[in-house]
């Protein structure tokens, strides 16, 4: 028997009733299934729930349930344990996610089969270094690292080293960070090239930048980029979408590939281009 994770988007209601119809579908067929506490008794199925720590522990499969936050949130605690992960769409552009709500059981009876393949998509690694010289490894990123401005009405300044040499300040509302896979997010509204998602890179994207130079630069993936908070005003560090809170000036963010990928569950071979041409409504003519 297989053991499967659950993660719910949190303000959806057909993610709680697809989670509830397919938990009880596996654990019908002697299947495990484990949710996050609260998930479990929002499905009226306190039985399954489980701490943080444990859910992914031992896991054959996390399955995100949602849009592509969802699966952020579900690669951020699912890469660490090596547990693959499967995106079923309920939320609305859906890049991350393979699977519609209608297709959900037959997906499922697909990797019970072993019909399936691993997509390894590149993760950045993330170190906090203070301006005293501490460092915390902090997180990776399957999207953007952004260091930007703290305060609304001010441009932040960061100076930023590619492998220990100094490259040039920046002067914008914020400079990220960004791999292939969030070339088509945030980066992408910072006007940043779009990048095919299996393919390795860093992609330094500066956000509204206030200097003539405001391209954004496709860097090898083992490249140790490092982004220090400078001039006068502190900084703000987010992580796919969540605040990991201040920078002073003299702190410093360091990103480079991170060595566990992120291990996307694909029905057949995948088509970045037409996943593309179908999410902007892309004609052939």
């Amino acid at each position: 028997m297989s053991a499967f994770g659950f993660l719910l988007h949190s303000e959806r209601a057909l993610a709680a009733d697809l989670g509830r119809e397919l938990t009880e579908w596996l654990t019908g067929r002697g299947h495990e299934v484990r949710l996050f506490d609260v998930d479990a008794l929002r499905i009226g199925r306190p039985d399954v729930g489980w701490g943080a720590d444990e859910l992914v522990v031992g896991l054959d499969l996390l399955v995100g349930i949602g849009g592509d936050g969802t699966m952020l949130d579900a690669v951020g605690i699912a890469a660490p344990c090596d547990v693959p992960v499967l995106g079923i769409n309920v939320g609305q552009l859906g890049y991350l996610t393979t699977v519609e709500p209608a297709d959900a059981r037959a997906a499922l009876k697909r990797f019970l089969a072993g019909a399936y393949v691993i997509e390894e998509r590149m993760r950045i690694a993330v170190d906090i270094v203070r301006s005293d010289g501490t460092v915390e490894p902090y997180t990776a990123a399957l999207n953007e690292v952004l260091l930007g401005r703290s305060a609304l009405g001010h441009t932040v300044r960061i100076d930023v080293e590619l492998d220990g040499e100094s490259f040039t300040p920046y002067v914008a509302d914020g400079l990220m960070v960004a791999t292939p896979t969030g070339s088509t997010a945030y980066a992408l509204s910072a006007r940043g090239p779009i990048v095919d998602p299996r393919h390795r890179a860093q992609v330094l994207v500066p956000v509204s930048p206030h200097m003539l130079f405001d391209r954004a630069l496709v860097l090898d993936p083992e490249t140790v980029v490092r982004l220090t908070v400078s001039g006068v005003r502190p900084a703000h560090l987010s992580v796919d979408g969540h605040s990991c809170g201040g920078l002073t000036v003299g702190d410093s963010v360091l990103c480079t590939a991170d060595p566990v990928p992120a291990r996307l569950v694909r029905f057949g071979p995948s088509s970045f281009h037409r996943v593309l041409k179908t999410k902007f409504g892309l004609s052939d003519r």
